[in-house]
């Protein structure tokens, strides 16, 4: 019987574990540990809504007061995980303290990556946390010339946003156009004419070779053409790195995240969810491991009723959104992004459609763009695919 839980993370996974515990009649001791000082919050607001200032930073709370007062959990914040003592389920914190529990849940996501030679370097920003978020706001309402450094999902809402808030904003990456690995080429070429029209200067098919600076603040992006950006605020977004070096020496397997079996358990009594959990998907026979706020959801209800008995592999359906200027994109499964994309409904050309990408005859994934009623209906023929 599970009469205590640590949670290690108290970000979206993390409080998705708890309620689902509750929730599903867990009335044992509950923990959420977590490095940042504040309350839950919700990521994907930060580089929309809070970065433009359309909400202030409390907006982005997960659940007021009031509802996390009702989960009966202790909240330890501000306080990282430094070590994970597997046998004997112990959690030990940067302040000295050892957390136990029957049950431990890692839910510590990523962090962002950076550039060499970025570190101290003002007017270099990344984008993960709250305080990222205003710093780089109060940037923006300065800068006249921003270059944002990497062109996937970020990168590219981050482009999307800036251009609204007074600087010339640039866009370099290596794809040939913005989040091309993630929609493929049929639908990036429409997101990057979307850019363009705009405002935002796109420089495709291109590395970095670093940051030019002057007396400690940046001042250029340098390519690999060996072309310079000029540059009053760069941000980089480049991915991110799984939160687990922390668990060196801890035995658990770590590679490209917390390996797990089908149930997300990555030892006995210990479990991985969210951003840094890397578990075996059986019905695609593969490892995944997803960044993004829906399979934080999902994966935490699985893990949470695991915890409680239920033994059940957690399959899910990928999925993930992204909102750019005017436009929501939506895409379920895991695309081929070199494979064919048959339309479904609505035209591409018009920037209003849904269309599925197939490999062989099989569908593996389905995009929407702004047609989100009729992409949620076409997510149904994924599901065979994913069970």
């Amino acid at each position: 019987m599970t009469a205590s839980v640590l949670v290690v993370g108290a970000s979206a996974a993390g409080l998705a574990t708890a309620e689902a515990l509750r929730r599903k009649g867990f009335d044992g001791r509950l923990t959420l540990l977590g490095a940042e000082p504040h309350l839950p919050y919700d990521r994907p607001p930060l580089s929309k809504q809070v970065l433009s200032g359309a909400w202030e930073p409390a907006r982005a709370r997960l659940r007021p007061d009031a509802m996390l007062s009702s989960l009966d959990a202790e909240f330890a914040l501000g306080e990282a995980a430094t070590g994970l003592d597997v046998g004997n389920r112990a959690v030990t914190t940067e302040n000295g303290r050892v957390l136990g529990a029957d049950a431990i849940v890692i839910a510590t996501g990523i962090r962002a990556r950076t550039l060499p030679g970025a570190a101290g370097l003002g007017g270099v920003h990344v984008l993960r946390t709250i305080e990222d978020a205003l710093r780089l706001k109060g940037e923006l309402a300065q800068a006249k010339r921003l270059v944002v450094v990497g062109d996937g999902v970020l990168g590219a809402e981050i482009a999307a946003t800036a251009t609204g808030l007074g600087p010339d904003v640039t866009l370099v990456g290596p794809q040939a156009a913005p989040m091309e690995l993630q929609l493929g080429p049929g639908v990036a070429k429409h997101l990057a004419e979307m850019h363009t029209e705009r405002g935002v200067r796109l420089r495709p098919g291109v590395g970095v070779a670093g940051l030019e600076e002057r007396d400690g603040r940046v001042t250029g992006v340098r390519l690999d053409s060996g072309d310079v950006l000029t540059a009053d605020a760069v941000v980089v977004s480049i991915g991110s790195i799984p939160v687990t070096e922390w668990l060196t020496g801890s035995g658990l397997r770590i590679d490209n995240g917390i390996v797990c079996d089908a149930n997300c358990l990555a030892a006995e009594g210990i479990w991985a969810v969210g951003d840094v959990a890397r578990w075996h998907h059986a019905g695609l026979g593969r490892d995944l491991r997803l960044e993004n706020r829906t399979n934080a959801t999902e994966q935490a209800a699985a893990v949470a009723a695991n915890i409680l008995g239920a033994d059940l592999p957690y399959k899910p359906v990928p999925y993930f959104w992204t909102d750019q200027f005017d436009a929501k994109i939506q895409v379920y499964g895991l695309p081929s992004v070199d494979g064919e994309l048959d339309v479904l409904e609505g035209d591409p050309a018009a920037r209003r459609f849904v269309a599925a990408y197939r490999t062989e005859g099989r569908i593996t994934g389905v995009v929407g763009w702004s047609m989100p009623k009729q992409a949620r209906q076409h997510r149904q023929s994924l599901v065979e695919s994913f069970a």
